[in-house]
């Protein structure tokens, strides 16, 4: 092999740099360990070059939209760039607008707070709380999970075809079009890391008059994104999960809904123009550009920090550590699957692709105080419990009991069984050893079992260190 070649090959085995790698944690066992990140569908680590790239921009930190001055001027071509950045990130169709939030779910509510009147909401029960639970003021429809992607598409062709066939044809005679819609679908499961057809759900949308918006906060870190190729309406995503910090969030796509809605925050910035009306009341004259839903002084770090996050993922290659993350998602399903009390949990089965997202149940534990033991005897951090997908992991689980152990499940009621799971998610950052280390745990906690004793504290699975 050339060196050229071997250099080739490190870059593809090798982790994008990402903060707190070099992190210690202590072991309840003695001494300490590097701590495994093993959580990333949470939030991921902010990557170097993000951090890098904020701290060389903090000194220069001013006011955005309002200064005259030189850093005021500086912030604000830095804010309004890293708009061009998330866009081309997404490769925006011409005329899509990109409304900067604070998150997933608050670009999902902005959207929700944005339907036009009559609006119909299809989601499926499989989504995550942030495109779940945002349309509780429309005419929703919630639909079942599926348990592969054809029938994803199918179902939602006939709940799109079955909607309000008299009303839509009164207003067709009207010289109306038909009652609004809107479908919600998430791009890859935060509970599975199952990969969503959703091309063709946008296409089945289309065909029925309908808009679809992408929840991509699982997909945007580890796959491209094109608005344009998918053929959506709106894309959502977080940068916490995009290795950016500081709380900013996007909702990105057509403009004419977001254009016709009331201001999601009434404030400056939001409005153009505003003047004393003689009965003593106030004119207000709304922004139409995307600034319309940014009222208020924006988070111009945040906002540089995904745009940071996209170059940086753009300029590394998608390629390169889309193709080192399936290995990793390969060492850990073959490493469960050697572990005969594991249970891994999916919708559409073993073969469908999928990103760094894989939950799982061990027979003979409650998933609190496996996970609980996985941190405090091996630095392993993982998530445990409904994951904010209460429905889907409900459905998934179905009416398995767990062992209540020395550990039970915060979300278990008096009389319930105890439902949770383990989650293990994982990207561009995680070093092999981490994944390595994670497999080793399992097959020995299930084999040995802790070696501490647990209780439950405020809710929450602890070492016993009394």
């Amino acid at each position: 092999m050339s060196v050229t070649a071997v250099a080739a090959d490190q870059s593809l085995c090798a982790p994008l740099p990402v903060l707190g790698r070099d992190v210690t944690v202590p072991l309840v066992t003695g001494g300490e360990v590097s701590y495994a990140a093993l959580d990333y569908a949470a939030s991921a680590p902010a990557l170097q070059r993000v951090w890098d790239d904020v701290a060389a921009y903090a000194p220069y930190y001013g006011s955005v939209h309002r200064g005259a001055g030189y850093l005021s001027q500086l912030s604000t071509d830095l804010f309004e760039n890293s708009r061009v950045t998330v866009a081309e990130f997404l490769d925006c169709r011409e005329g899509d607008q990109v409304v900067f939030t604070r998150s997933t779910t608050d670009s999902l509510n902005l959207l929700a707070a944005a339907l036009p009147a009559d609006c119909e909401v299809f989601v499926f029960e499989t989504e995550h709380h942030a495109s779940l639970l945002p349309w509780q003021d429309a005419r929703v429809t919630y639909l079942n999970a599926p348990r592969t992607p054809a029938e994803a598409v199918a179902t939602l062709e006939r709940a799109l075809a079955d909607r309000d066939p008299s009303a839509s044809s009164r207003l067709r005679s009207k010289g109306h079009p038909n009652r609004p819609a809107l479908v919600c679908v998430t791009g890859a499961s935060n509970v599975t890391g199952e990969l969503w057809p959703v091309k063709e759900l946008a296409a089945a949308a289309h065909a029925h008059g309908a808009r679809i918006v992408l929840d991509a906060a699982q997909l945007a870190p580890h796959h491209p994104v094109s608005v344009k190729e998918l053929d959506v309406d709106w894309v959502a995503f977080s940068g916490h999960k995009l290795y950016a910090p500081f709380g900013s969030g996007v909702l990105a796509g057509r403009a004419d809904w977001l254009q016709d809605a009331e201001p999601y925050l009434a404030g400056g910035g939001a409005s153009k123009k505003v003047a004393r009306r003689a009965d003593g009341g106030v004119d207000v004259e709304w922004h139409t550009t995307a600034a319309r839903h940014e009222a208020g002084s924006p988070n111009v770090i945040g906002v540089y920090s995904i745009a940071s996050a996209c170059k940086a993922l753009t300029e590394a290659g998608f390629d390169q550590f889309v193709a080192r993350e399936q290995r990793l998602i390969a060492t850990v399903r073959e490493g469960l699957a050697e572990v005969p009390e594991v249970r891994v949990l999916s919708l559409f089965g073993d073969d469908a692709p999928r990103v760094g997202v894989i939950s799982f149940v061990v027979e003979g534990w409650n998933s609190s105080h496996f996970a609980a033991a996985l941190s405090a005897e091996y630095g392993i951090g993982v998530r445990d419990g409904l994951f904010c997908a209460h429905p889907l992991v409900r459905t998934l689980l179905g009416s398995d009991p767990q062992t209540q152990g020395e550990c039970g499940a915060p979300e278990a009621a008096p009389g319930e069984k105890s439902l949770n799971a383990i989650r293990v998610s994982f990207g561009a950052g995680t070093p092999d050893e981490h994944v390595e280390r994670f497999v080793r745990a399992v097959k020995e906690l299930v084999r040995d079992g802790a070696q501490w004793k647990y209780r439950t504290e405020d809710g929450r699975c602890v070492p016993d260190r009394g």
